[in-house]
Protein backbone atom coordinates (compact mmCIF):
# COMPACT_ATOMS: atom_id res chain seq x y z
CA UNK A 1 0.00 0.00 0.00
CA UNK A 2 2.61 2.60 0.85
CA UNK A 3 4.32 1.80 -3.04
CA UNK A 4 1.22 3.19 -4.10
CA UNK A 5 0.38 6.07 -2.05
CA UNK A 6 4.11 6.83 -3.11
CA UNK A 7 3.15 6.47 -6.49
CA UNK A 8 -0.07 8.52 -6.50
CA UNK A 9 1.52 11.16 -4.04
CA UNK A 10 -1.08 10.34 -1.63
CA UNK A 11 -0.48 11.41 2.15
CA UNK A 12 -2.98 8.76 4.35
CA UNK A 13 -4.28 5.72 4.25
CA UNK A 14 -7.97 7.13 4.16
CA UNK A 15 -7.19 8.39 0.39
CA UNK A 16 -6.10 5.28 -0.71
CA UNK A 17 -8.89 3.41 0.53
CA UNK A 18 -11.29 6.16 -0.84
CA UNK A 19 -9.56 6.04 -4.32
CA UNK A 20 -9.87 2.50 -4.82
CA UNK A 21 -13.20 2.14 -3.77
CA UNK A 22 -14.01 4.83 -6.40
CA UNK A 23 -12.24 2.60 -9.18
CA UNK A 24 -14.10 -0.93 -8.03
CA UNK A 25 -17.48 1.18 -8.26
CA UNK A 26 -17.18 2.64 -11.41
CA UNK A 27 -15.69 -0.47 -12.98
CA UNK A 28 -18.83 -2.22 -11.51
CA UNK A 29 -21.26 0.50 -12.71
CA UNK A 30 -19.27 1.17 -16.33
CA UNK A 31 -19.59 -2.76 -16.74
CA UNK A 32 -23.61 -2.84 -15.78
CA UNK A 33 -23.90 -0.06 -18.27
CA UNK A 34 -22.41 -1.20 -21.21
CA UNK A 35 -25.49 -3.94 -21.32
CA UNK A 36 -28.03 -1.82 -21.90
CA UNK A 37 -26.50 0.35 -24.26
CA UNK A 38 -25.45 -2.11 -26.52
CA UNK A 39 -28.87 -3.46 -26.04
CA UNK A 40 -30.55 -0.07 -26.91
CA UNK A 41 -28.44 -0.32 -30.55
CA UNK A 42 -29.36 -3.63 -31.38
CA UNK A 43 -26.43 -5.57 -30.23
CA UNK A 44 -27.73 -8.55 -28.36
CA UNK A 45 -25.75 -11.74 -26.71
CA UNK A 46 -27.90 -13.60 -29.48
CA UNK A 47 -25.02 -11.64 -32.22
CA UNK A 48 -21.75 -13.79 -33.06
CA UNK A 49 -19.40 -13.66 -30.16
CA UNK A 50 -16.44 -11.34 -32.73
CA UNK A 51 -19.28 -8.79 -32.89
CA UNK A 52 -21.41 -8.79 -29.59
CA UNK A 53 -18.24 -8.82 -26.97
CA UNK A 54 -15.86 -5.86 -29.22
CA UNK A 55 -18.64 -3.71 -29.54
CA UNK A 56 -19.50 -3.75 -25.56
CA UNK A 57 -15.89 -3.09 -24.80
CA UNK A 58 -16.18 -0.29 -27.12
CA UNK A 59 -19.32 1.11 -25.61
CA UNK A 60 -17.44 0.53 -21.48
CA UNK A 61 -14.36 2.43 -22.67
CA UNK A 62 -16.04 5.82 -22.46
CA UNK A 63 -18.63 5.05 -20.29
CA UNK A 64 -15.78 4.34 -17.46
CA UNK A 65 -14.20 7.33 -18.10
CA UNK A 66 -17.25 9.64 -17.70
CA UNK A 67 -17.68 7.49 -14.36
CA UNK A 68 -14.50 7.75 -13.02
CA UNK A 69 -14.25 11.08 -13.16
CA UNK A 70 -18.03 11.13 -11.79
CA UNK A 71 -17.82 9.04 -9.11
CA UNK A 72 -14.62 10.81 -8.22
CA UNK A 73 -16.14 14.19 -7.89
CA UNK A 74 -18.59 12.64 -5.78
CA UNK A 75 -15.99 10.82 -3.48
CA UNK A 76 -13.93 14.43 -3.47
CA UNK A 77 -11.31 13.04 -5.41
CA UNK A 78 -11.95 15.10 -8.48
CA UNK A 79 -8.53 16.54 -8.88
CA UNK A 80 -6.47 12.85 -8.38
CA UNK A 81 -9.12 11.55 -10.99
CA UNK A 82 -8.54 14.25 -13.55
CA UNK A 83 -4.84 14.29 -13.22
CA UNK A 84 -5.22 10.53 -13.58
CA UNK A 85 -7.29 10.53 -16.80
CA UNK A 86 -5.22 13.16 -18.38
CA UNK A 87 -2.52 10.94 -18.22
CA UNK A 88 -4.03 7.68 -19.32
CA UNK A 89 -5.64 9.61 -22.40
CA UNK A 90 -2.64 11.19 -23.50
CA UNK A 91 -0.90 7.68 -23.25
CA UNK A 92 -3.58 6.77 -25.87
CA UNK A 93 -2.33 9.45 -27.99
CA UNK A 94 -5.51 12.18 -27.10
CA UNK A 95 -3.21 14.53 -25.00
CA UNK A 96 -3.69 17.12 -27.75
CA UNK A 97 -7.46 17.73 -26.15
CA UNK A 98 -5.39 18.49 -22.43
CA UNK A 99 -3.09 21.14 -23.35
CA UNK A 100 -2.94 23.05 -20.57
Amino acid sequence: MEKLKERWGLTTNRQLVVILLVFAITWSTAAKLAAPVTTFLGITPQHEWYIYWPARILFLFPIYQILLILIGWIFGQFQFFWTFEKKMLTRLGLGKFFRD
